[in-house]
């Protein structure tokens, strides 16, 4: 028998790990990048001694392996004390201290001006809502897909329901915005184009659009799984037993198929949130919605690596933390697994 809390600290060890490689893949791809970001950010006429003086300030003088070792060295660190100069303390301006004594440092972004760990703070409000009401259209559409489709038996029914679902799954999203775009916002003028609106009930009706695209995209999977689940315990016995006692149709399949597809739902449910969180580039950057993937599309037209990373890294850590969570979630419910 494996012990809960050994575990868990093995998982989140393994955690650690992958949030390290994560970040270290990130930021070698982002400055071993062809190009100099000093260039970009002041203009190809600017004098060579200006492009000099930038590099210094946003830390991108030097090889690129020497670059790595020094984002990496600041990451997390001890914070300065109180009798630290004021030149120490303002080399930590671009710090975040999410505890007492240690700071975390993801740099400074020379393309918004402003320590990374602030840029994305600020920004990962937007993102959860964003990854929140996309779920929400997954799970409508993809378990109310599955469901009907599961209750039909094969058929013409289930190859209807079950290719709308694929077509869905495998259409662009940039290709689903535009025609939701073109359809809802201009032609019916019924939900706004894009942005995220000034008043509470402009912000909400803006996050429609994009949740239904990033939706669309993701319930083909979540309606073939509940299919299959549902499918498999409408066959097994109590669902029969019950069938022959006059339950009704819908009620056997909520009460056996539907609770028998739970847990495979709340499994990609929660992984899909995690994926969500940092993954939605397109939709956001088309739907001109201010989360991470904006941030992350601006931030590799203009090479800013430390924002690249940061992101990577946020990304990284919302996939690892729901993976955790389900893992964590499996091993109590199911005592088998600790066999």
């Amino acid at each position: 028998m494996t012990s809960l809390p050994r575990w868990v600290a093995t998982r989140l060890f393994g955690s650690l790990l992958a949030i390290l490689g994560a970040t270290v893949l990130s930021m070698a791809i982002a400055v071993a990048l062809p190009g100099d970001p000093a260039r970009v950010l002041l203009g190809p006429q600017a004098r060579a001694a200006d492009v000099d003086a930038a590099r210094r300030i946003y830390a991108l003088d030097g090889p690129w392996h020497v670059r790595l070792g020094r984002h990496l060295g600041r990451v997390v660190h001890r914070a300065p004390d109180g009798a630290t100069a004021a030149a120490a303390r303002a080399d930590h301006a671009s710090c975040s201290a999410p505890a007492a004594g240690i700071h975390v440092d993801l740099g400074h972004s020379f393309v918004y001006r402003q320590p990374v760990a602030k840029l994305l703070w600020a920004r990962l409000p937007r993102s959860l809502e964003l990854a929140l009401g996309a779920l929400l259209v997954q799970l409508v559409l993809g378990v109310g897909a599955g469901l009907f489709a599961g209750t039909r038996g094969r058929g013409r029914s289930d190859d209807v329901v079950m290719g709308a679902a694929l077509l869905g799954a495998a259409a662009p999203t940039f290709v689903v915005g535009a025609a939701l775009q073109h359809a809802l916002a201009y032609r019916l003028g019924l939900l706004p184009l894009d942005g995220v609106g000034k008043s509470t009930s402009e912000h909400l009706a803006s996050l429609v659009l994009p949740s239904m695209v990033l939706g669309i995209y993701g319930s083909g999977l979540l309606a073939r799984v509940t299919r299959d689940e549902v499918r498999a315990a409408l066959a097994a016995p109590p669902a029969r037993t019950a069938r022959a006692k006059g339950a009704g149709g819908l009620r056997v399949a909520i009460v056996h198929g539907l609770r028998n597809a739970m847990v495979p739902i709340a499994t990609l449910a929660v992984l899909e949130l995690g994926a969500l969180v940092g993954g939605a580039i397109v939709t956001e950057k088309m739907f001109r919605w201010p989360g991470l993937g904006d941030v992350a599309v601006t931030a590799i037209v203009n090479r800013d690596a430390a924002t690249i990373a940061g992101v990577a890294l946020v990304a990284a850590i919302a996939v690892v933390v729901a993976s955790f969570c389900i893992d964590l979630l499996a091993l109590v419910l199911d005592p088998r697994l600790r066999a």
